[in-house]
């Protein structure tokens, strides 16, 4: 029988639990990453920078399922910060459990505290499943992204 998910802040002795979920959605969107990036983002995620992303974690029977990295930044169009959510991943096996939606409201709450009324992400166009969930809890934009 499993636990109820518990949704935290990222620690220090989450290393190795975080790479591999990290490691497993940099794959499902078939991109890698040298070590060297692992270590730059994980002591950046768990730093105390405002400027930094922040990371929050599920935590179900002692293990880590999902975890989300998340950053305010200035909007040109606001006078308040904005929260742009970059990365979301659940295990395979937790989806469809309520941890997605977990994650993502626990960035809403963060939001909430900082006085950011408004929270965004993007995601790529076949992926169905997350945009199940996404299409319930947030509003598609009309805008395209371009990349340099």
């Amino acid at each position: 029988m499993t636990s109820k998910v518990t949704i935290r802040a990222l620690r220090a002795d989450d290393r190795p639990e975080w790479a591999e979920l990290w490691h497993d959605y940099l794959e499902f969107y078939e991109t890698s990453l040298p070590d060297a990036i692992y270590d730059t983002t994980f002591a950046r995620l768990i730093g105390d920078d405002p400027q930094d992303f922040s990371c929050f974690v599920a935590e179900q029977d002692g293990h880590l399922v999902g975890l989300t990295h998340y950053l305010f930044h200035r909007h040109a169009w606001t006078q308040d910060n904005t929260c742009y959510l970059q990365d979301l991943y659940a295990r395979p096996e937790t989806r469809g459990t309520g941890v997605g939606r977990a994650l993502i409201e626990a960035v809403y709450a963060a939001a909430d505290v900082q006085g950011s009324g408004s929270v965004y992400w993007m995601t790529q166009e076949f992926n169905h499943t997350a945009r199940k969930l996404y299409d319930r809890i947030g509003k598609q934009t009309p805008f395209i992204r371009y990349q340099r």
